[in-house]
């Protein structure tokens, strides 16, 4: 492992915390000092979801926590118990310092190392442990930056570079972690420590900061009972389209996850991206444009169903001609009913075909299809991984990850102009146009050398919750390989349009 620079996060709230205190939060003997001991508790935190999955699925590793550190069931959280330290009454700071470990281990991928003496320091705002590798222990290593809360609970958490070190990926720098929660386990019995909340034995005394953590988005609760509430009969006759009716054309604009788009071509899997069949990439390792669109629309009922055309093959880790990374999605549809419906694509795993496997769910920013000068348009739609999308993906994505937002431009007669100028039916010759607005090339390689041809029975497990996420230590060709011969998901090209 490589030697981890050691950077302390400044005192970043103290004056919110001093405000956060209130009345009657804190109880200290005007004779105590500064600062008041503090003990019995806990800390848990799953360092991020996605890098527990890898570690035990495509690596085949194990945690093994010890010393008074546990994991919560079917691969959970961690827990560090014996949280001892003291509370600042000048500063309003909570350092805690929490007893056993947690050694991470794969003989497949070739790591082993040990986190220990786990730290968090509100004044800090940040979690600290001793990291042992290779034999060689680097103590109190910033691992995240945390957004202190007045309740410590369910604090949001950003992945530190050193993090990045330890876990092996670059791209885990600046990550969202899982969140972090430090409680007290036994309130205490007398002062000078710090009370606990009157509604709850188990909320930390010392209050550490005024920010709430924010709510969950609410992009995907969105309800179709809204989609019918505004009348697109001015729409219609101001456009002069049919109400209803044969989509004429259309483009799909989709990069299906930035970062791992990186991960393929300029990470670890130093690999290619393939756009054919209709469909082209933006230079610079872009966007993916399906064109050719066939389908139906009802502006009345808000709802339109539009098949593309065009397949996209991403393919990394070769090792003496396979691949432990092969995949391509094909036969995209976008159905929507309101703000809401279902991206779907076909997929092909180890010769086992599955048409129309709903990817993602969509969610819009607006219920009402308006067409404009006979073109239906919708921008920066958001798409979460669904459950059965988190299945062709071979596990190593999870349900509710967000992907790329999704660009649709539907036209509703054979003369509309569509966005890109295209209005003759199509680009499949190659003149399509990426989703950020650069030319791409029909049957164009982004990466690599040479050009994708038929699929060789390669297996992807390259896949984590970011795209990027799987540490580049742990990804050389051979151990791809190796993992091809027993999980992950090989997608070959299946192009079918929809009538």
């Amino acid at each position: 492992m490589a030697a981890i620079s050691r950077s302390r996060r400044p005192l970043a709230l103290a004056a919110a915390v001093a405000v956060a205190l209130g009345a009657g939060a804190l109880a200290v003997t005007s004779a105590s000092a500064a600062e008041a001991p503090l003990k019995d508790y806990e800390l848990t935190w799953g360092i991020k979801q996605s890098y527990r999955s890898y570690v035990t699925g495509m690596a085949a590793g194990s945690f093994t926590p010890a010393g008074g550190a546990t994991q919560a069931a079917d691969n959970g959280a961690f827990t560090f118990a014996g949280g001892t330290g003291t509370y600042d009454s000048d500063t309003h700071a909570v350092r805690l310092g929490f007893a056993g470990s947690l050694k991470i281990a794969s003989k497949l991928h070739g790591f082993d190392l040990t986190l220990s003496d786990v730290r968090f320091d509100s004044g800090a705002a940040e979690i600290t442990a001793d990291v042992t590798s290779g034999g060689t222990t680097q103590d109190d290593v910033p691992l995240a930056d945390v957004t202190v809360t007045r309740t410590m609970t369910g604090m949001e958490t950003k992945l530190t570079k050193e993090a990045a070190t330890v876990l092996g990926s670059a791209s885990y720098e600046g990550a969202a972690g899982d969140p972090l929660t430090v409680v007290q386990k036994t309130p205490p019995t007398q002062s000078p420590s710090p009370t606990g909340s009157p509604s709850s034995s188990t909320s930390p005394s010392p209050t550490a900061s005024t920010s709430p953590k924010p709510t969950g988005s609410a992009s995907s609760t969105a309800s179709p009972s809204a989609s019918h509430t505004t009348s697109p009969s001015a729409s219609a006759s101001e456009t002069g389209a049919a109400t209803q009716g044969d989509i004429a054309d259309g483009t799909l604009g989709w990069g299906v996850k930035q970062s791992f788009r990186t991960y393929v071509v300029d990470g670890p899997a130093k690999g290619r991206i393939t756009a054919s069949g209709g469909a082209t990439q933006a230079s610079g390792n872009g966007d993916f444009t399906f064109t050719e669109a066939t389908g139906t629309y009802d502006t009345d009922a808000d709802t339109l169903k539009a098949a593309f055309k065009g397949a996209v093959n991403f393919k990394g880790h070769e090792a003496n001609g396979s691949y432990g990374l092969d995949l391509t999605f094909s036969g995209l549809t976008v159905e929507l009913d309101g703000a809401t419906g279902e991206l779907t694509a076909d997929v092909e795993s180890l010769g086992k075909t599955s048409d129309d496997v709903v990817l993602a769910h969509l969610a819009a920013d607006s219920s009402d299809l308006k067409a404009e000068d006979d073109v239906i348009s919708l921008d920066d739609v958001t798409a979460e991984l669904t459950k059965a999308g988190a299945q062709a993906f071979g596990g190593f994505y999870t349900e509710g990850t967000v992907l790329d937002p999704v660009d649709l431009s539907v036209a509703l007669s054979d003369d509309a102009q569509l966005p890109d100028g295209n209005g003759d039916g199509g680009s499949g010759n190659g003149s399509g146009t990426g989703g950020s607005g650069d030319s791409g090339t029909t049957s164009g390689t982004t990466g690599g050398g040479g050009t994708t041809g038929s699929t060789t029975g390669g297996v992807t497990g390259a896949l984590a919750s970011t795209g990027s996420d799987v540490p580049t230590g742990a990804l050389g060709a051979a151990a791809a390989v190796t993992v091809a011969a027993g999980a992950g998901v090989v997608i070959a090209v299946r192009r079918r349009r929809q009538a």
